[in-house]
């Protein structure tokens, strides 16, 4: 699915419910998760986000383009040495399509 550049907030953020929902589904059922925790993997999740779209927004620029899509999003992901999540997600977005 595309995503029009021009339409999202300039700080654009999970919702720390989300971040924290899905902290849990990765743990097992035992364990806790501190606040601090969440936190901290809140920011780095939304910085991880926004340094991906930074990169797909070049080369969107590069190419006149105003609308991000999942191609972009991998090409970031090879682009920034993020090779092993570029696999596994261009295999999620030939299922999602």
């Amino acid at each position: 699915e595309d995503v029009d550049m021009d339409a999202l907030p300039p700080l654009a953020t999970l919702p720390i419910a989300n971040v924290a929902r899905l902290m849990k589904l990765a743990l097992p059922s035992s364990s806790k998760i501190a606040s601090g925790a969440r936190d901290v993997v809140h920011e780095c999740v939304c910085e991880f986000i926004a340094f991906l779209t930074s990169e797909a927004a070049d080369r969107c620029a590069e190419e006149k383009r105003k609308t991000i899509n999942g191609d972009d999003v991998l090409y970031a992901m090879r682009a920034l040495g993020f090779d092993e999540y570029e696999a596994v997600c261009s295999v999620w977005l030939a299922r999602y399509r």
